[in-house]
Formats: structure tokens, sequence, C-alpha cells
């Protein structure tokens, strides 16, 4: 009999210890125990490595004293994880049981499976506590998959975002991207393709790992039989002006690192005759004038940048 893959589990703490303290709870319940646990504090305002040594002596703490972003923060612990597969999970999500073995079950019975992410469900916040729990109406769905970025906006949807689940994602099946809430990967996969790309930053760098993904000849799955909860945009809906800045300095790097030829040409007709004027009206309409410098800038970086 095989012994159980090990699996790194990858988590990265940014001035949200609390949630971070829920997921390691989350993690606790689950019946997987094959597990090395990496928390990464992003350069927090104040150092939480007593909290997580005393709370949870599992967990394997790497404090960074600066931000280094998403891709950054993970890829900080991929020096030190040693999994046979790599399980990157936001702090402010929570796994539901079994969520660990379905996953790894998909990459027994799908050969070329190079990245999956779980269905992904929306907490609904209770209001006036600063708490959550789900939804008793049932769950409602963040992400079951994404469409591709369309090459001529540089947008993409994601699939079953605010619906009502009612069933009617139950089967795993192929999906243009996954999802940088929760995503697995055989260490195959990283050693093939490389980590995420920390110039991202913020935003998009999923997306990116999924086409380099996919062009090294694996496919990318959504497993909705797996499920976690997101406490979506705890920390990021509170940035205001640099959201604005990196969704869209990102979009537009996205395209020429992704889209070759015709199709980035068609992306900046587009760009210039339709998305610029529309944001720009909107943003002098609402008087919102940092977001309108953010936007700028954001774009402007791509003419000004030759990664």
């Amino acid at each position: 009999m095989t012994s159980p893959s090990l699996v790194s589990l990858i988590t990265v703490n940014f001035n949200q210890t609390h949630a971070t303290c829920a997921l390691l709870d989350s993690i606790r319940r689950q019946d997987y125990q094959n597990l090395e646990i990496f928390v990464v504090d992003n350069g927090s305002r104040e150092n939480p490595a007593a909290i997580f040594e005393a709370n949870y002596p599992e967990v394997n703490f790497i404090r960074s004293e600066e931000n280094l972003g998403f891709a950054g923060g993970n890829n900080l612990a991929l020096k030190f994880a040693k999994g046979d597969y790599l399980f990157f999970v936001n702090n402010d999500a929570e796994l539901t049981e079994g969520c660990i073995e379905r996953l790894l079950e998909l990459f027994e019975k799908v050969s070329n499976l190079g990245i999956v992410s779980p269905l992904i469900c929306y907490f609904s916040s209770v209001e006036g506590t600063g708490s959550y729990e789900n939804d008793k109406k049932g769950d409602i769905v963040q992400y079951a998959g994404m469409t591709r970025v369309n090459p001529l906006t540089g947008r993409n949807r994601t699939i079953g975002n605010r619906e009502m689940d009612t069933g009617q994602f139950t089967e795993p099946r192929p999906t243009a991207y996954a999802h940088g809430a929760a995503m697995m990967a055989p260490r195959k996969v990283l050693e093939k393709v490389g980590p995420m790309d920390e110039g991202f930053f913020l935003y998009y760098e999923e997306l990116d790992w999924c086409e380099r993904i996919r062009r090294a000849g694996f496919s990318v799955w959504v497993e909705p039989r797996a499920r976690v909860y997101h406490k979506e945009s705890l920390t990021v809906k509170k940035l205001g002006a640099l959201k604005t800045y990196y969704l869209n300095r990102n979009r537009v790097w996205f395209m020429r690192r992704n889209y070759g030829g015709w199709q980035v040409a068609i992306f900046y007709v587009f760009l210039f005759l339709v998305t610029i004027p529309k944001n720009t009206l909107l943003f002098l309409v609402r008087g919102e004038t940092e977001n309108l410098k953010a936007f700028l800038r954001g774009i402007w970086w791509n003419f000004g940048s030759k990664s």
C-alpha cells in the first residue's frame, strides 16, 4: 500500500491574523493528515509570530519584513516546501471536510492535470459583528470555473459567480483558469514551468501561471466536489487606488505576455478607443481623481516597461 502524498499547504498573512487562524482551524478539521503547513507573514504591521507559535505549533511560520505581493509571499514558502503537491490557499478562506482528498483524487484520474481549484463559495457577513457565517438560505457560488480572457477586451468571466448553489455544479471539468483563493498543483508542474511571476504583485498572476501551465502540456480543472468558503477581499477591498492600479496594469501586461501578433494589436485598438476613454469619463463623473491617476499610471507602466 502506497503512503499518502505529502501536501504542502501555503497561505500568506497580511494584517489579518484572525482570518489566518480561522483557516488553520479549518485545516485541523481535515481528515487528511499528511500535510506540512506554511504561513508566510507578508510584512504585517505587527509580527504575529508569537500567536502562531503558541497556538499552532504544527505550522511553519515564515516572516518577510516587506510585502512581497501575492506571488512573492507564496513563492517564499516554496523554498522550504517538500510536498508532492502544493496547495495555495488564501488566508481569508476556510476548507470544508474532504477538500484535500477530493482534489488529490482528481490528479489520480486525470493524467495531464496541471492545476485544480475547488468550488469556491462566499461567506456571508454577520452584520455588526465583523464575523462570518454561511448563508442559512444556501451557499452562494463565487467560482465554479472561468472563461478564457477575451483577446479584444482583456477580460474574462467567472462561471457561477453570485449564483445560488442548487447543485448545478457537481462534476469536475476543464476550465480556463484556477482561482488564486485555492489551487493545487503537483510538484512536477512547478519544476517544469516555475512558480508564479512575482512581477504582477497583485492580480492576474494565477491566470498568467495557468497559461504557462497549459502551454507546457497540462490541463486546468475545477473540482466542485471539493469546496472552500472565501471571505472575499478582507484586505483588498480597502486598497482603493492600489487595486485600480494593479488591475489595469496587470491586465495589459497579461495580454502582452500571453497573446501575440494581431490579437495584441486588436486589444490595443480597443484599449485606446474604448477602455481608456470610458474609464476616464467614469472616474471623472464620480470624482474619483485618485483612481483615475492610478488607472492611467497602470496603463502607462506597460509602455515604459520592457517586461
